[in-house]
């Protein structure tokens, strides 16, 4: 029972204390997001620092006065971290990109989970790319400029649940990225070369593989790809202490003895913003 005692120790007489926000439409529902709530628990019993978990739901910023709302929502609530999780339908979509924005620009930690990720995304190609209309199909049908959207091979389908990425699926890590280098790390793993590892999905729209050039030119960093090159799994930025997004869910694969490697670099990097 050793492990076990340290863990609820560490939960029970944290050694610091941090807030993170949770960016998101369904936020009114405590149990909304209850896999993500649990695994940032894991985080913190792992650093030992609480996690103060601060609701923001994104449809309360859709006024030109947003960036205002935000920054007093920062500020009143002492935001060390950002983690927007995923999501259907476009809902306050507008207001996650902006989410995403604001924290990249201001060097806040930001983690996107699926359709977190995806609105990092979108909003990297409009204020970075020179893309300023840029979008995903699944909101914005006429986006000239669509960075997020179905695959070829996706639009034949006619069951839409048959469209989804389900299950398990592989990744492989690029030496040299910040990604690379937790997963190694946490893992306990020597490995030098290509590391695969496998997460959990659950979405069906992708980085569209023709904006994959722009994005990478301008500095968006794709630190994990599928097997074939195709599908971008994890980005990252390098000159930012966490800008982070997957397409997977990994709260899915997190445990109270094992927390997950990215759970762990949000709550790190919000630390260390605090102290």
């Amino acid at each position: 029972m050793e492990g076990w005692q340290k863990i609820v120790h560490n939960l029970l007489h944290p050694e610091h204390e941090i807030n993170i926000a949770i960016a998101g439409k369904y936020t009114a529902l405590d149990d909304s997001y209850i896999s993500v709530v649990e695994a940032l628990k894991h985080a913190w019993a792992f650093y030992k620092s609480k996690v103060n978990i601060h609701r923001l739901n994104t449809e309360e910023l859709e006024t030109k006065a947003w960036e205002a709302d935000l920054k007093k929502f920062i500020k009143e609530n002492d935001i060390h971290g950002i983690l927007v999780p995923g999501g259907f339908g476009d809902r306050g979509i507008e207001w996650m990109i902006n989410v995403a924005d604001y924290a990249r620009k201001n060097s806040i930690p930001y983690f996107g989970i699926c359709l977190g990720m995806q609105v990092a995304t979108i909003s990297f190609a409009r204020h970075v790319c020179g893309l300023a209309k840029a979008h995903s199909t699944e909101f914005d049908l006429n986006t000239p400029d669509p960075v997020i959207d179905f695959l070829e091979d996706q639009r034949t389908i006619t069951k839409k649940w048959g469209t989804m990425r389900l299950g398990d699926y592989p990744a492989i890590l690029a030496p040299g990225t910040k990604m690379y280098q937790l997963y190694k790390q946490t893992l306990g793993l020597t490995t030098e070369g290509p590391l695969t590892i496998n997460e959990r999905h659950r979405h069906r729209y992708e980085v569209n593989p023709k904006y994959h050039e722009i994005l990478k030119k301008n500095g968006l960093v794709f630190s994990g790809m599928s097997p074939d090159g195709s599908l971008v799994e994890f980005s990252e930025l390098k000159e930012h202490p966490c800008f982070i997004g997957t397409q997977a869910h990994p709260e899915f694969k997190s445990r109270l003895q094992k927390p997950h490697p990215m759970f762990l670099w949000l709550v790190k990097a919000s630390l260390d913003a605090s102290l």
